[in-house]
């Protein structure tokens, strides 16, 4: 297949780029060059932001792309850029959104697609402003797939998943210096984490999947654990044991409005997925957390 990763130099967009060169594919990134992409990718250098340019970059090969994997379409207007640049020479557009478009207050246990109470603000509201965007085509000469990932974790990334501790580049060393995690309300928020290379090969799957035209997926790993468990998981990878200190949730929200949709439980259905001809992602949290660690510890090893 000939494929487009846009943002191919990011943690999942580098490893949709790595991926998909492996299996044999004809891939495409377009960056703005600031980071090197994966080895036998090829490289549109341009910056999205400049939309003439950003046009001019994709029509100038005059080539089509079976699937258009798009990591960094944060607003409704990338959304249109996308629909523009891609219209008639794209068999799919498959648009990497986020859980975050579900409000914190009204979601359901698990949570579907739909019905749901979506966000209208912040990064979650933009997300779900560009999703509209795809949703609203009235033609079908732009097909398109959404997926809403929740926490995605793997090597090349930061690894938590909670306030204090979100991406946090010391948890390693302070889970092996003993020292205790503060997490807010201890860390009893269920998560439903994904591995970065199971959504990775879950965006080209669905790229192509009759069963996954014009429709929106939520992706989700197979394993729902307590936030505190999946830093535990953590400290077994280290061989030392996790304490945990409670951040009292009313106090964090008070100082930190802007985070409340990490103060949820994230609990997903993936029955949606489970009715196309794609595999859900299938990585355990244990595997995928023990492979993570050790890209962590490996790179700081060079």
């Amino acid at each position: 297949m000939r494929i487009l990763v846009i943002g191919g130099s990011g943690f999942l967009s580098g490893t949709i780029t790595r991926r998909a060169v492996a299996a044999g594919h004809d891939v495409w990134t377009v960056t703005r060059g600031k980071r090197p992409v994966p080895a036998g990718a090829h490289s549109i250098v341009v910056d999205r932001h400049d939309s003439a340019a950003f046009l001019e970059s994709i029509r100038a090969g005059g080539s089509e792309f079976d699937i258009v994997i798009d990591c960094i379409c944060f607003t409704p207007d990338d959304a249109a850029q996308d629909i523009e640049a891609f219209r008639g020479i794209a068999g799919r557009i498959v648009f990497i959104s986020t859980d975050f478009v579900y409000a914190p207050d009204g979601r359901r246990f698990p949570q579907p697609e739909y019905p749901a109470v979506f966000l209208t603000e912040g990064y979650g509201g933009k997300k779900r402003a560009a999703e509209l965007v795809f949703e609203s085509l009235a033609s079908d000469d732009t097909p398109w797939t959404i997926l809403r990932p929740g926490h995605i974790y793997g090597p090349g990334s930061l690894l938590g998943c909670l306030p204090m501790h979100s991406r946090d580049q010391t948890l390693l060393d302070t889970i092996r210096a003993g020292r205790p995690l503060s997490l807010v309300g201890r860390g009893v928020f269920l998560q439903q984490p994904v591995f970065v290379d199971d959504l990775a090969d879950l965006a080209m799957g669905l790229g192509t999947d009759p069963a996954a035209k014009n429709t929106v997926f939520n992706a989700a790993g197979p394993d729902i654990l307590e936030s505190r468990r999946y830093y535990e998981i953590i400290g077994d990878v280290l061989e030392r044991r996790v304490t945990v200190e409670e951040l009292s949730i009313s106090s964090f929200l008070e100082e930190n409005p802007d985070k409340a949709t990490f103060i949820c439980h994230r609990v997903y259905t993936r029955d949606r997925i489970a009715a196309t001809l794609t595999p859900a992602p299938a990585t355990s949290i244990e595997t995928g957390l023990a492979e993570h660690v050790r890209s962590i510890l490996a790179s700081r090893e060079k």
